[in-house]
């Protein structure tokens, strides 16, 4: 927001599906915007930050439901997840946005909106990061979802960016 990102797509009531919560912290202000008539589905695989989401982040938080999951096989917490409004994903991953999409694929409502936080040098170390996130970008657009907006998250996230878009 600070970077003038034009629209933020998580607002009260809003079902969000989060991918890459870790101990819960970004995810415990999306649950303080959505409030508790909104949902935050949160998506962790690693086991000791899922524990910290647990022990110290959603037990309080009625509004929201931590899944011990991994977002690369998004069929597996269909159980859980309800279709959603909007789909966050914070995941350290050379594959970024294909993950994304298989989960929007799965998940996102014909009208929601998704954000992706593209880690440059989690996808690789030695490309210049305006070329990774052109790229992931690409990937989202063959996949038919609109990218509205790419802003690059410098000096507060170095060599990240967040892409803003929606399904249609």
């Amino acid at each position: 927001m600070l970077k003038g990102l034009s629209e933020v797509p998580i607002k009260p009531g809003n079902s969000v599906l989060y991918l890459g919560a870790a101990s819960g912290t970004t995810a415990s202000h999306v649950s303080d915007i959505v409030g508790e008539k909104g949902r935050v589905y949160c998506v962790e695989f690693a086991q000791r930050s899922f524990r910290d989401l647990v022990n110290n982040t959603s037990k309080n938080r009625r509004n929201m439901t931590p899944i011990f999951g991994d977002a690369r096989f998004p069929e597996k917490y269909r159980s859980i997840v309800q279709g959603v409004n909007t789909l966050y994903a914070d995941i350290a991953q050379p594959d970024q946005a294909r993950i994304l999409s298989e989960n929007i694929h799965q998940y996102l409502s014909d009208n929601g909106d998704f954000m992706l936080a593209v880690k440059a040098r989690s996808i690789n170390v030695s490309e210049e990061p305006s070329t990774i996130f052109q790229r992931e970008r690409t990937v989202l657009e063959e996949k038919g979802y609109r990218v509205k907006e790419m802003i690059r998250l410098d000096p507060f996230e170095k060599d990240h960016c967040m892409i803003l878009g929606s399904k249609r």
